[in-house]
């Protein structure tokens, strides 16, 4: 295995776990434990609220699922068919798990910050996703991926949420309530400043190659 192919392995070793994580909830009673364990009891017995929240999960983990190879230039460029059919997929998932994600981040716990934290990332989650597809329908191809760069860095944000969230308990703050309102914002910012740095670089290349054209 090549050393460059060390940050790949790691990021698909990631979504592939944190993806299949919501089967938790499916095979375990997690009523009282993970994310739910800081729940008041009043919140757990909403229909709607609970209803949303395996919403959420469920298709947040599939898009963690379907999303990564999406970046893979073989399967675009040998297997195109099956690229489109997975970017269905990926964009359904999305919809469904940042709208549901919208209502279930009203109930965030930590008050108005996580709240906000939460909301503007479905909020903008949604958004991204929209553009790739209005993008890719006017076969507009490197906007459509620029769209979706920035879109599945916030579809990480599951992941950086649980490599984040033990540290700020177990490092720093030492409780969940200060910890989850500090990862409703950090989960997911700094992927999207990441993304943004990705996007100007590929604007740049593509840009260069125009002019030597």
């Amino acid at each position: 295995m090549s050393l460059k192919n060390i940050p790949w392995i790691t990021f698909v070793g990631l979504a592939i776990t944190i993806g299949l994580y919501p089967l938790i909830y499916y095979l375990a009673d997690m009523s009282n434990k993970g994310l739910l364990e800081s729940k008041p009891v009043t919140l757990l017995k909403n229909e709607l609220w609970y209803t949303l929240f395996y919403l959420h999960i469920t298709f947040g983990g599939i898009a963690l699922l379907t999303g990564w190879p999406q970046f893979s230039l073989k399967l675009r460029m040998q297997y195109l068919n099956i690229h489109r059919l997975i970017g269905k997929v990926y964009i359904i998932a999305v919809i469904f798990s940042s709208l549901s994600g919208l209502y279930i981040a009203c109930f965030a716990t930590g008050g108005i910050v996580s709240v906000l934290g939460f909301g503007t990332l479905a909020a903008i989650w949604f958004y991204t996703i929209i553009m790739a597809y209005i993008f890719i329908l006017k076969g507009k191809i490197e906007k459509h991926q620029y769209w979706m760069i920035r879109n599945y860095a916030l579809t990480f944000g599951a992941v950086t949420l649980r490599l984040w969230l033990p540290i700020l308990i177990g490092f720093i703050f030492y409780e969940f309530n200060p910890a989850y309102k500090i990862v409703s914002w950090l989960s997911w910012v700094p992927n999207l400043i990441i993304a943004e740095l990705l996007v100007r670089k590929l604007k740049n290349k593509s840009k260069v190659l125009g002019e030597t054209k």
